[in-house]
């Protein structure tokens, strides 16, 4: 009986490295227009959520003082997290050709002034993304690069989708030096363990 347990727990342990030796050899789909943008946001989402998480509740509302630097009415942490959210909802909108799902009307583009908490503003953000994620799957080789009338004049549906990308790592930036003015060293450059 207790060479029954052990084969099995064998077993058990071993199965998820034969699946996933599996699922490697099985053909990959080729990537498309939609899959590759989407990956990218991937990446800026798996560095920006956690970033946001990172802060303290406490800290939200920091912005880093005049006397450091440059920071003349730099926008807070929270700002910063809320403006790429709500850029988020207006580039998938734009891509979608729909409004927004939720209002994202507030003071200079940072989204909702009723966004108060930290688990408010980082479930608009994690929402936000996940409406980015919508929109890119619709994108398609034939609309691509329709033209598309946006508020700043004429784009396509990958210009606005690759802007989700750059917007969001230019802001991801700003609150990675926030986050170290706070002594948090930000997720994505902590060290990672060792596979």
């Amino acid at each position: 009986m207790k060479q029954i347990w052990i084969t099995l727990m064998i077993v058990a342990l071993l199965l998820p490295a034969v699946v996933a030796a599996q699922d490697q050899n099985k053909p990959q789909p080729a990537p498309t227009i939609s899959s590759v943008v989407d990956n990218q946001v991937t990446i800026l989402e798996h560095e920006f959520v956690p970033a946001a998480e990172a802060m303290p509740a406490d800290k939200f509302n920091f912005a880093p003082s005049p006397s450091l630097g440059e920071f003349k009415d730099s926008r807070t942490f929270a700002q910063q997290v809320t403006h790429v959210a709500t850029a988020n909802y207006s580039f998938a909108a734009t891509i979608l050709s729909e409004k927004p799902p939720v209002n994202i009307e507030g003071p200079n583009e940072n989204g909702p002034a009723s966004l108060k908490t930290k688990d408010d503003i980082v479930k608009y953000l994690k929402d936000s993304f996940a409406y980015v994620h919508k929109a890119i799957a619709t994108i398609t080789p034939e609309n691509a690069v329709e033209p598309l009338t946006v508020s700043w004049g004429k784009s396509t549906r990958l210009a606005v989708a690759s802007m989700t990308t750059w917007h969001g790592f230019d802001h991801y930036g700003q609150m990675a030096i926030y986050l170290r003015l706070n002594g948090i060293v930000p997720p994505a450059s902590r060290p990672q363990p060792k596979k």
